[in-house]
């Protein structure tokens, strides 16, 4: 391998990953690219089934979405659901749920409402449910809820569970089976370093070195890392959020969810069947702060710090984020959700606002669970920003995709392949129109899945 030449080098192979590399392969005429893992399989970091909520997020009821992200998140995971709906018709890697968010008290209850009369033109599916109506989809959210207390629901029979992994493996198995293309998987390969050289990168591995005209990293929080050592990405800083999980006997139909609290952009509470066991439902995510780029990876510690750096820019906008009293109660009481005992006892308030007749006994703290968000920082303005975060240089691209990236993976596979062929030039085409034709589904096979 010791300096071959690529077209383009994918580094992760997480979901976003494969999905670029599935992209290209059937869609353009990008012939050699390699793609690097440092695991020993496709998506065993945080596009693992154990790391996230496994949810198809369309925007419909995440309430922390404006109606502009919504649009924008939803043309995304339509691809993904197209995708899922044309490959996957034996419901091998998703499973079709209904899904709603709770509005609870005559706050929440108004919310709702205006966001139902914004929202339902972008989603005509969605309805508003009554008590009595949401007691028919989810009996055991009204079961011991005190008489008078006022309760609504946003609610649509299209939401997904998605299992991430299978879909980056489908990607993936999708991706080699064009044969005309030289398509190299180094799997458990670590990559050490990116440097530049003339009109070419050279990707260094465990003692070798790769040439590459582009390379495209998708590894997470690690693509931080990697953009600021090539001098990019240096007004940027990342707050981890780890996400952990507690599990509990089926309780739930489908998906639910609470209401977003302002000025955090960590997903509030929601209740999920497991995507290939609906027999046991997943209450989550806690959102705890680690200096980690990587969950369960003690050696992602200096490798965060390395990423935050330890300027006054940075100290200072940590301090700035933290000073706001809501967020740091929020993060303080999430880290105490993980601790023995207490974690539990505390958690199960934020349960019983979905469930209000759950036991202790029902919730057992899901161990080895949860992965790793990377909220960006913008050291300008001491601020933290929402979604995802692409650094674009000198024919590399850096995606850091804290939620809903999963979700999105398609949609930043299309924008980055345009991108990609811009930088090749003029002998290299994406076939645009064709990814897309292929991308729509058949309305009569997807009326039947749809089917409440």
């Amino acid at each position: 391998m010791n300096n071959q030449s690529y077209d383009l080098v994918i580094i992760g192979g997480g979901v976003c990953g494969t999905a670029l590399l599935y992209t290209l392969s059937q869609y353009t005429n990008v012939n050699n690219i390699a793609l690097i893992e440092k695991e020993s399989d496709v998506a065993l970091v945080n596009s693992y089934t154990n790391s996230n909520s496994q949810t198809l997020h369309c925007g419909d009821i995440e309430t922390n979405y404006t109606l502009a992200k919504a649009t924008k998140v939803n043309a995304g995971a339509s691809l993904v659901k197209n995708y899922l709906l044309t490959k996957d018709k034996q419901q091998e890697i998703h499973t079709k749920y209904h899904k709603m968010v709770l509005g609870v008290g005559e706050e929440q209850v108004n919310q709702l409402k205006d966001r139902y009369e914004e929202f339902k033109q972008l989603f005509p599916d969605i309805k508003l449910l009554n008590r009595s109506e949401i007691a028919d989809k989810e009996p055991k959210v009204l079961l011991d809820r005190k008489a008078d207390e006022s309760i609504i629901s946003l609610y649509t029979s299209k939401g997904y569970a998605v299992d991430f992994k299978a879909l980056a493996q489908s990607f993936l198995n999708n991706a080699v089976k064009n044969t005309s293309k030289n398509i190299d998987l180094l799997f458990n390969t670590k990559v050490n370093k990116i440097t530049k050289d003339n009109q070419q990168y050279q990707v260094h591995i465990s003692g070798k070195t790769i040439k590459t005209k582009i390379v495209m990293v998708a590894a997470g929080a690690h693509s931080l890392l990697f953009a600021k050592s090539l001098g990019y990405g240096l007004d940027y800083a990342l707050l981890s959020v780890a996400g952990s999980f507690y599990f509990a006997p089926r309780l739930l139909n489908g998906k639910v969810y609470t209401v977003q609290r302002e000025k955090l952009p960590f997903a509030a509470i929601h209740g999920d069947p497991e995507v290939h066991n609906s027999a046991i439902a997943r209450f989550g995510p806690t959102a705890k702060v680690l200096p980690m780029l990587e969950r369960h990876n003690y050696s992602s510690i200096v490798e965060y710090f390395q990423t935050a750096g330890l300027s006054v820019k940075a100290i200072a906008s940590f301090t700035k984020i933290l000073s706001d009293l809501v967020i740091l109660k929020y993060i303080a009481l999430n880290f105490i959700y993980d601790f023995p005992i207490i974690g539990k006892r505390l958690f199960i308030q934020e349960v019983k606002k979905i469930i209000p007749s759950i036991k202790l006994a029902n919730l057992s703290y899901a161990r080895g669970y949860g992965g790793v968000r990377p909220q960006v920082v913008n050291l300008k303005n001491k601020a933290l920003e929402m979604g995802e975060a692409k650094i674009i240089g000198d024919r590399i691209i850096f995606n850091i995709t804290p939620s809903p990236g999963a979700s999105t993976c398609l949609q930043n596979a299309l924008e980055d392949t345009k991108r990609i062929i811009d930088f090749l030039g003029d002998d290299y085409q994406f076939d645009r129109q064709q990814f897309l034709q292929d991308l729509s589904v058949q309305e009569n096979f997807a009326s039947k899945l749809s089917a409440d």
